[in-house]
């Protein structure tokens, strides 16, 4: 049975879908067959993977029980890598959602099905604690949680964090987080140190190992529709990428071999 993955974080700008889309890529580059769903209404995901989804159906569509799941899978073009694209009419689908019978399990339903169809499944949350992100917690198994390396790194999180248990209280009792993710280091500064220091204190062995450092090139991936392991491979963000990749996977990943062409 495969592995349902939420990358979550309300607070925008930590790297969330950058990491929802490398991690994705690297699983599908390692052979993991991989399944990445874009819950967030801006579809950055689904762009960023090169993926135009005008006129097809959406994530939100599947929600809304608009469109049966086949309808709505896509294969991208990266290997091992299919999509659930994103679509904007999420921001009034939340609305819609609130209508619905039993509307925290909606994502969670749907998925079901398929489960056992892929080995990870990866979920972009939105960056916000709404009906949308509750069903991204009610739908994974465990949580991978962005923290960039700035002030107020863990502003909000505490947050998230109640409502995690929350969810793991009354909704999905199996939820737990995968690791914390810090994102967006410059090691030049003391203040990166620091931050980084903070977050493994606080959150000890839940920290991923690598840490994402700030590299124009995976902020530049994004606008050609390219994963950073298909863009620049040899750049540091893709090499950190691919080492996270292995720490989710509990292997020793040889990066040489893994590298997209």
């Amino acid at each position: 049975m495969g592995k349902i993955i939420g990358v979550c974080n309300q607070k925008g700008g930590t790297a969330k879908t950058t990491s929802a889309i490398n991690i994705s890529s690297f699983l599908g580059l390692l052979g993991r067959k991989t399944l990445i769903i874009d819950m967030d209404p801006q579809a950055n995901a689904t762009s960023g993977l090169g993926f135009n989804n005008e006129n097809q159906a959406s994530v939100y569509d599947l929600l809304m029980g608009r469109k049966a799941l086949k309808e709505c899978l896509f294969q991208t073009k990266w290997e091992n890598l299919h999509i659930i694209p994103g679509d904007i009419a999420l921001t009034g689908g939340e609305i819609e959602l609130v209508e619905k019978e039993n509307r925290e399990t909606q994502l969670k339903n749907v998925l079901a099905e398929i489960k056992e169809v892929y080995q990870y499944i990866i979920i972009d949350a939105p960056p916000s604690l709404s009906l949308l992100t509750l069903n991204v917690l009610v739908a994974s198994d465990s949580l991978i949680v962005p923290i960039q390396c700035e002030y107020f790194a863990l502003e909000g999180v505490s947050k998230l964090l109640q409502t995690i248990e929350l969810v793991t209280r009354r909704l999905n009792t199996h939820l737990e987080i995968e690791g914390i993710l810090l994102t967006m280091a410059d090691f030049r500064t003391r203040l990166t140190l620091q931050v980084i220091e903070e977050v493994r204190q606080y959150f000890k062995d839940k920290v991923f190992n690598t840490v994402i450092p700030r590299n124009i090139k995976l902020a530049e991936a994004p606008s050609f529709g390219k994963p950073i392991s298909h863009y620049d491979k040899e750049c540091i963000g893709a090499k950190a990428y691919g080492s996270v990749t292995g720490e989710l996977l509990k292997e020793k990943i040889d990066y040489e071999q893994i590298k997209g062409s």
